[in-house]
């Protein structure tokens, strides 16, 4: 599995906690896609209540998972304008089908830190 180095095992605090898990298999369509990956993380990270995120892909198959302080913090970052184009290019070129899920994170714990 492919992973973007830059972002990943983030440092989270205790929980609870918020995740988005973006679930994704690409069309195969790349015309601006890793720019717009790029920005996306960078500008999630400028984002109140954005706490990490983490990302793998193997071929088309992608999984993301963007960490947040609560619900109202995702809430501002599916409304931003720059997040809102990436949507609408992710439903008209890059991706076949895509799963969003929000799940509160009530317990977590790690090895190797």
């Amino acid at each position: 599995m492919s992973t973007i180095p830059s972002a990943e095992c983030p440092d989270l605090p205790e929980p609870p906690y918020y995740a988005v898990i973006f679930s994704s298999v690409r069309s195969g369509d790349d015309r601006g896609y890793v720019a717009m990956a790029a920005r996306m993380v960078t500008l999630a990270r400028a984002q109140p209540g954005f706490l990490g995120i983490e990302t793998v892909r193997e071929g088309q198959v992608g999984i993301t998972v963007s960490y947040w302080r609560d619900l109202g913090s995702i809430a501002a970052w599916k409304a931003h304008a720059e997040h809102a184009i990436a949507q609408r290019l992710g439903h008209e070129r890059w991706y076949e089908r895509y799963e969003v899920r929000v799940a509160r994170v009530e317990r977590a714990y790690s090895m190797g830190k």
